[in-house]
């Protein structure tokens, strides 16, 4: 009834395993709300004789809880306050083990540090988001990627460790879950430099059932916010599709034509995908993901139409990270440009190519 966790109000520790190292181990204590014998902590002398071994009675706890309640503050915790507890614990465990098991999802947290910044990823946040339309497979994330290099991406050699290094964990933790287990969605967060998420968004693709979810800077959190209206992206075409294809993607802020041309010399086309107001925190909704999918499906197809397939793509992103996924997921192997994908470096002050998807 309590699954395993701690009943005090907000703790919820688990007392099967420890967070930290993930060993396995019973820590709970049962603890009486009154007491079985006299003078124990909330004695009363009609319950305590009647529910001594009755379950409504009975509350599970971690060691530090067991003991404020029984000795520490015994007189601020009356019998009515862990009542109240213990139902509030064990509604909410009813509502989610309620759950039917075509909700369940497997966790994944892709993190790669973005310039100097750590990545804030845990599980914990990313389980939180899916309720209560999914719920987490295991207590243990599939985690992809590599959080704390030594070195940056104006590093030489930078760009092809990553991607040697998604490229290899995900053939190692993710390719053997498709067809082979129960369990076929995916619950996607992602916190890494742009060509990365596309990147592992293309090893995602439309094989794998996904929901991805994006990191919003207010209110801190991944949940999905409020209803966002629709038909808020544009296609920018050129005037002439003479020259490379290039496409911006100007979500999260402007890309200038003038930045394009400080590192394509050559004559090129100049595509965007763009939205009235850029901002970081743009992708608020579910819907508004869905519709950039849309978007991005459309105009793969007429760039192709416009350049022929032999070309590659030449691809400015500035987008929020659940964009820069679903980008690679809707990106086609056999049937798109290949892409060539630039990032901002901050030492250059200038864009720079990176990895190449063919």
């Amino acid at each position: 009834m309590s699954a395993g966790r701690c009943q005090y109000e907000d703790c919820n520790e688990p007392l099967f395993y420890d967070e930290l190292t993930k060993a396995e181990f019973n820590s709970a204590y049962i603890a009486h709300i009154y007491a079985d014998s006299i003078g124990g902590p909330r004695y009363d002398p009609v319950f305590s004789s009647l529910l001594k071994r009755d379950l409504s009675n009975l509350m599970l706890l971690c060691d530090r809880h067991h003991r404020l309640v029984d000795r520490e503050q015994e007189s601020e915790h009356p019998a009515r306050r862990l009542i109240e507890m213990k139902a509030r614990h064990e509604q909410r465990i009813s509502i989610l083990t309620g759950l039917t098991a075509e909700k369940q999802s497997h966790v994944v947290l892709f993190g790669a540090n973005i310039g100097q910044e750590q990545v804030p990823l845990n599980y914990r946040d990313a389980a939180y988001a899916m309720l209560p339309y999914r719920y987490p497979v295991s207590i243990r994330p599939i985690e992809l990627g590599i959080k704390n290099l030594s070195f940056n991406d104006h590093t030489p050699g930078y760009w092809n460790l990553q991607e040697k290094q998604l490229t290899d964990m995900f053939a190692q933790h993710m390719l053997p879950l498709k067809g082979n287990h129960p369990v076929q969605h995916f619950s996607v967060f992602g916190l890494a430099p742009m060509p990365l998420l596309i990147k592992f968004g293309t090893l995602l693709s439309d094989i794998f059932p996904a929901d991805v979810y994006q990191r919003h800077r207010e209110p801190a959190s991944w949940e999905w916010q409020t209803h966002i209206h629709k038909h808020v992206f544009s296609i920018i075409r050129p005037e002439s599709f003479t020259g490379t294809p290039v496409l911006k993607i100007s979500l999260s802020r402007h890309i200038t034509d003038e930045r394009i041309s400080q590192v394509i010399s050559e004559p090129h086309a100049v595509w965007e995908i763009a939205v009235n107001d850029p901002n970081n925190d743009f992708m608020r909704s579910k819907e508004l993901l869905i519709e950039f999918r849309q978007i991005c499906r459309k105009i793969y197809d007429e760039i192709k139409l416009r350049h022929g397939q032999q070309n590659t793509l030449h691809v400015f992103p500035a987008m929020p990270v659940s964009a820069a996924v679903e980008f690679g997921r809707t990106w086609m192997p056999k049937a798109d440009l290949n892409l060539l994908i630039y990032d901002q470096n901050k030492v250059n002050n200038s864009f720079v190519p990176t990895i190449k998807i063919i």
